[in-house]
């Protein structure tokens, strides 16, 4: 749990790793508003979510939940399917958000990367670098958690497009049925000390150096 750094005496960690948490919901959410866009629903643009204002993406009690928890969640980009363009507008809405969080940990990594290489001095010192890791590392975690094709998170819109159209109908009514009962189930699990979630960790701290295409030096 986040907290913990507060009863730790590591106040300054926590608010950066809160504010990196911030963003990267906030990014994952405008990518999903933004690819709906594209694809011709302005529902989430009316609503005032087409914006990288935190206070328009943030749900107080999903970012409590994260922090308390160390699992939550922002408020839902709404959409409506019937103004889309393309039969493919859903995978790619879906996919907009883990997608956006890739692209914000890539660029994040190796521009901190390049300002070390070259000593640029704001991004020198301990507090800098753990931004600049934690920021990289929690889009990561955040895109390869939404992939789960389990409940409302994006990977069950992405899923039954690699499925055939009979295991595609199967799956969706398997998940309307089951999957928030096995997501909260697992998530129940990780939190009493379980480690259900740690190779999503494991995957998100492995992708770093493959993302970074600066050699430190």
């Amino acid at each position: 749990m986040l907290l913990n750094l507060i009863f730790q005496g590591h106040i300054a960690l926590f608010f950066l790793i809160a504010l990196a948490l911030v963003i990267s919901l906030t990014f994952h959410e405008f990518g999903h508003a933004f690819v709906a866009k594209l694809y011709g629903d302005n529902t989430a643009q009316l609503e005032g979510r087409l914006t990288l204002n935190p206070l328009a993406h943030i749900d107080p009690m999903g970012l409590l939940m994260v922090l308390l928890v160390g699992f939550g969640y922002a408020k839902p980009v709404p959409t409506n399917p019937r103004n889309f363009t393309s039969k493919w507008a859903d995978l790619w809405v879906s996919a907009a958000g883990p997608g956006m969080n890739l692209l914000l940990a890539f660029l994040v990594i190796n521009f901190f990367q390049l300002g070390l290489n070259l000593d640029w001095s704001f991004v020198q010192g301990s507090g800098q670098r753990y931004f600049f890791i934690y920021l990289a590392q929690i889009n990561l975690i955040l895109m390869v958690f939404n992939l789960i094709p389990l409940g409302p998170l994006d990977g069950h819109y992405i899923l039954p497009y690699f499925l055939k159209p009979e295991a595609a109908y199967r799956y969706q009514i398997f998940n309307a049925q089951y999957g928030n009962y096995i997501l909260m189930g697992l998530m129940m699990l990780s939190i009493v000390g379980v480690p259900v979630f740690r190779f999503i960790m494991w995957v998100g701290a492995g992708l770093i150096p493959i993302l970074n295409i600066f050699e430190p030096y």
